[in-house]
């Protein structure tokens, strides 16, 4: 996994025929100052870089995300059924994975060596370029568990 730059970004996309655009660039950039720990949805970035005096269409959002993660670039995440999320997708020592309740959303993230490097062997062995490897564990937080006990 490499830690992206708007320069490494243009050296790919042009690799693969696409140009950098300035929305692809925005985007990254804002990916990248995000605080650890936030994972946006495309409404969420589209709000944002509204706010900011970026807008960018959400058409144009959803198709640079997907690209993005199909890159390796963003994690796409799952936390919830109602919508995909997408944080940078960091180079191990900062590779974290995900512990979500399914009632209220709240998401822990935490390390485990073990299973970025169970997930590099099996590509590796496989012939495969690893571009992310992320664990979602799914529970009921404990908030979450004392108000489904009968009272």
């Amino acid at each position: 996994m490499v830690a992206y730059t708007a320069s490494a970004l243009k050296a790919e996309l042009n690799e693969r025929g696409w140009r950098l655009t300035p929305q692809r660039e925005t985007i990254l950039r804002t990916f990248q100052n995000l605080p650890e720990g936030n994972h946006l949805s495309a409404e969420d970035l589209c709000d944002l870089l509204d706010k900011a005096g970026d807008p960018i269409s959400l058409s144009t959002i959803y198709r640079t995300l997907k690209l993005m993660a199909r890159m390796g670039i963003l994690r796409e995440l799952e936390l919830s059924e109602s919508q995909k999320r997408y944080e940078i997708n960091q180079p191990a020592p900062h590779h974290h994975h995900h512990l979500i309740c399914v009632r209220c959303t709240k998401t822990i993230e935490f390390k485990n060596d073990a299973v970025l490097k169970a997930g590099a062997k099996t590509a590796i062995r496989s012939g495969y370029h690893l571009l992310d490897c992320q664990l979602l564990i799914q529970g009921i937080c404990p908030n979450c568990q004392r108000s489904l006990i009968p009272v």
